[in-house]
């Protein structure tokens, strides 16, 4: 099938034919028709096979020219560099169309959102924190809303965006036509659909936990993390796959690590990006390896989901991924455009079960490579790496305390006092020797 054999307006294939693009991948063939009816569409496939093109292009294609200024289309994304990734995207298809397209995520100023809003756009695409927050200043309103599309729904539930979502979507008209789309389906994407969507058509493009053919997957045993620095480094030089590399890594401390190690030997060839960094060092971090200023991106998983990067040779696992899934959304920004792809995973003997847990997801194994000779099998140990050793109690029980050997010391008997009332009589017969009265002391005998 090619895009021409779907229901597509000039416009759109004028855009597409200045992208170069001819045929649609599978999830966009089977989900055009589908949200061209009108229906609710529940989209699952896998990362890189075209699932933003896939609601765009019907959404397009459905849109007509009007006057209004409020959007017509909210596309929610759990992150911001998915925000730009889906609003640059739309551009493109928009080339030869008049519509306004509204980047909409925070860690950046509001007013000029604000401002690009208040003008009149046909589109807007926002993470679930700075869309609830313009909707409840009043900026922006759903009224002309026809259409709701929710990407990679389930990385935003496991970001805990759901209050916000939630939130969103008791605020959004009724009569609307709802398309969610994700890599995976988990129980809290069930209860999502449950409670706020009518029944969704489900478009399977590529089985959850299918790996993608055109990835060879193979992994390297290691001890520790200065072997894994060691082993990176000579495949950086000596494996003819290092073009374009995303490293990845589970915490922002180990990507942290791993640049400064790197740093002095490959220097500009490095990029480092988490969300400790600010947005414009994000982004121009990014664009850099997008363009290829720089061939090595370590990175969290944030990016995982985040960034659309073409022409990715290789991906590299520094560390196991605890989430089965993950490590597909890893593994996933290699082998695009029918292009061959290659993984390696780092493996340490504490990763087992983690492994088991990926090779069942994916049911088939992943290869272990032989250790290239040559690369130094480091003995020396993180601070996490090291082994935590359990002291034992050595002063024991503490001995019972004996009260008869206590310091105990009896008071003194002018310390010993007793609340005991004593008439003021009786106190004045012991003072004089008789009872005088208050008004008789110092009374002068006649």
């Amino acid at each position: 099938m090619t895009f021409d054999e779907l229901n597509l307006n000039t416009p759109l294939l004028n855009a597409l034919k200045d992208l170069g693009m001819e045929q649609p991948t599978t999830i966009q063939a089977k989900a055009f028709s589908v949200i061209m009816s009108g229906k609710d569409v529940l989209g699952i496939a896998q990362t890189g096979t075209g699932k933003t093109f896939a609601y765009l292009l019907p959404c397009l294609r459905l849109w007509k020219f009007n006057k209004e200024t409020s959007p017509e289309i909210l596309i929610i994304v759990p992150t911001r560099e998915l925000v730009v990734q889906v609003a640059e995207e739309a551009e493109k298809l928009c080339k030869y169309m008049s519509i306004k397209i509204a980047p909409v995520y925070g860690g950046v100023n509001m007013k000029p959102q604000i401002e690009l809003i208040n003008e009149g756009v046909h589109i807007v695409v926002a993470t679930p924190g700075r869309l609830l927050d313009l909707v409840l200043q009043g900026t922006l309103q759903f009224k002309s809303l026809k259409r709701l599309i929710i990407d990679e729904v389930d990385e935003m539930l496991d970001l805990g965006f759901r209050p916000q979502l939630e939130r969103v979507l008791d605020l959004l008209p009724i009569r609307r036509q709802n398309l969610l789309f994700s890599a995976t389906i988990t129980d809290d994407v069930e209860k999502l659909i449950d409670t706020f969507f009518n029944n969704p058509i489900k478009i399977e493009a590529a089985p959850s936990g299918t790996a993608l053919e055109n990835i060879v997957q193979s992994a390297y045993l290691l001890p520790n993390f200065y072997t894994k620095i060691n082993l990176l480094k000579h495949l950086f030089v000596h494996d003819d796959n290092m073009e374009k590399v995303l490293v990845f890594t589970t915490t922002k401390h180990l990507a942290d690590e791993i640049y400064a190690q790197l740093s002095e030997e490959f220097g500009y060839q490095l990029g480092v990006v988490h969300s400790n960094k600010s947005q414009n060092q994000r982004f121009n971090t990014v664009k850099d390896f997008k363009n290829g200023n720089c061939r090595i991106l370590i990175a969290t998983d944030i990016v995982a989901r985040g960034i659309d990067i073409s022409e990715v040779t290789c991906v590299i696992n520094f560390d196991t991924p605890e989430i089965a899934e993950t490590y597909m959304h890893r593994i996933g920004r290699t082998g695009r455009a029918d292009k061959k792809g290659i993984s390696y995973t780092f493996i340490t003997p504490n990763d087992s079960e983690l492994i088991e847990n990926i090779e069942a997801l994916m049911n088939q194994k992943i290869n272990i490579n032989i250790f290239p000779e040559g690369i130094v099998i480091s003995d020396i140990l993180t601070e996490n790496e090291k082994p935590k050793i359990q002291m034992k109690n050595q002063l024991g029980k503490a001995p019972k305390r004996d009260d008869s050997k206590s310091g105990f010391h009896e008071k003194s008997a002018k310390n010993k006092k007793v609340n005991v009332r004593v008439a003021h009589a009786d106190k004045m017969w012991e003072k004089y020797g008789r009872p005088l009265t208050r008004g008789q002391k110092g009374k002068k005998k006649k």
